[in-house]
């Protein structure tokens, strides 16, 4: 078996188990969201879910990201082929970002500040 049917099998897998976290995760973050909206104990819902789901996608994307390099450049590394690897890891960056700024509410290069301590009160 040469090298290339390998990496393009890997590549495939790596599909496969992105688009899996995307369902599994999105079926998951459904019924934990389900489950709390079925007990009706005052909780809010659509946050928590939003981020569950968000996390979900953040990570499927992750992995469909690394089978598109696996099965570009190892596989079929021509000029047109990157460039095009190029532009769909461009789109999937930009959605990556997109999706860490919803879940975080801050960019992905930002620090994770702790909320200032309260100025204490004179008099």
């Amino acid at each position: 078996m040469q090298i290339e049917t390998v990496l393009e099998h890997v590549g495939s897998a790596i599909d496969v188990v992105g688009v899996a976290i995307i369902v599994v995760g999105a079926a998951v973050s459904s019924w934990i969201a389900l489950e709390s909206w079925r007990r009706r104990n005052g909780t809010k819902i659509y946050e928590p879910y939003r981020r569950n789901l968000g996390r979900s996608i953040l990570l499927g994307l992750e992995f469909l990201v690394a089978a598109d390099i696996i099965k570009t450049v190892a596989v079929t590394p021509t000029f047109t082929s990157v460039g095009v690897l190029a532009i769909i890891v461009l789109i999937r960056t930009f959605l990556s970002w997109s999706l860490q700024l919803e879940i975080d509410g801050r960019w992905p290069w930002q620090k994770n500040e702790p909320d200032p301590a309260p100025m204490p009160s004179i008099g």
